[in-house]
């Protein structure tokens, strides 16, 4: 197969750690053809999506000692040049959050790609449709208490009523700009002003859930089915979970609530074109469902022995044999 994979600038990313690199690596190892182009570098001619893309080789990080290590260079890039995407056999789209107006933009110049012709994963008009934040409000029976408002008083009303919560843009990633409410705070009534921007931007408000000491499980979908997990525990002095935030990783298991709430999931996310997905996951509670660009593949590769790059290709080949 071809596979053309849009990420953010390659030297930008970390190869022991990026799973748009882990898929890369998968499918270059079981023999397939790979591509990376850029958001920036998308275009429509003639009613085709178009890319200016590179040829990639990359030397495979190696798992020494429970640390993965990588070759200086890992990657060298040949053979640039422009093309209609649909000559590929599946394009994935695997640029970082936040969804901006551009990253907008680059998802309608995808919906210029034949579906007959071309797999792309996550569909574009998926991942219009389902903000991070947002998409999961529709699983009433798998969230914890919820309101998305720009409201002060009614933010004041619900973190009165929960005791705790926890406020976050609905456009960040990587936990940025989630902030602890309670309210005793003297300082509520500016947290919500700055991040509302005086009332003019919502934002979610979700009951705080104590387990979240206990860790924050990132769960990994393939067409719905869960096929890895690991827990993320925050780091001293931080209540946020996030690797970005310097949180840490630990081996983990699916336990049954966490599949009733995949089973929750499952058909929504393949009606939406939603293949590659990960489901964060609080004290039985689902928290967020990240569809841009998923990661935590290395690291529950790291921890479980598992090849999830592999299982994802895989899948993609038998998809394209349909």
């Amino acid at each position: 197969m071809k596979l053309v994979f849009i990420i953010d600038p390659i030297h930008q990313l970390d190869p022991c750690h990026d799973t748009s690199i882990a898929l890369l690596e998968a499918a270059q190892i079981l023999g397939h053809e790979i591509w990376v182009t850029q958001a920036n570098l998308l275009s429509v001619a003639e009613g085709k999506a178009w890319a200016v893309v590179e040829r990639v080789e990359l030397v495979p990080v190696q798992l020494v000692e429970g640390r993965y290590l990588a070759a200086n260079p890992w990657y060298k890039l040949r053979d640039r040049t422009a093309l209609c995407l649909e000559t590929m056999d599946a394009v994935f789209m695997r640029t970082d959050p936040p969804v901006t107006v551009p990253y907008l933009f680059a998802t309608y110049i995808l919906d210029y790609i034949d579906k007959n012709k071309t797999l792309v994963i996550n569909s574009p008009s998926g991942i219009r449709t389902a903000n991070e934040k947002m998409y999961a409000l529709q699983f009433t029976k798998a969230i914890p208490e919820t309101i998305v408002t720009a409201d002060k008083q009614l933010i004041r009303q619900f973190v009165e009523a929960q005791g705790a919560a926890v406020l976050k843009p609905l456009g960040n990633k990587a936990g940025e700009g989630i902030l602890f409410l309670e309210p005793g705070d003297r300082n509520i009534n500016s947290i919500i002003e700055l991040s509302t921007l005086q009332g003019k931007v919502p934002v979610m408000l979700q009951t705080f859930l104590p387990q979240a000491k206990e860790g924050d499980k990132r769960i990994i979908l393939l067409n719905g089915e869960p096929i890895g997990a690991i827990n993320r525990l925050s780091a001293q002095g931080e209540f946020r979970n996030n690797m970005a935030a310097g949180g840490t990783v630990a081996q983990t298991e699916i336990i049954p609530r966490e599949l009733e709430i995949c089973a929750q999931l499952a058909e929504t996310l393949r009606q939406d074109g939603l293949i590659f997905v990960g489901i964060d996951v609080i004290g039985g509670f689902l928290t967020e469902v990240n569809v841009t660009s998923p990661t935590g593949v290395r690291e529950i590769d790291r921890l479980n022995g598992t090849d999830i790059g592999h299982q994802v290709i895989r899948w993609v080949e038998q998809a394209k044999q349909l």
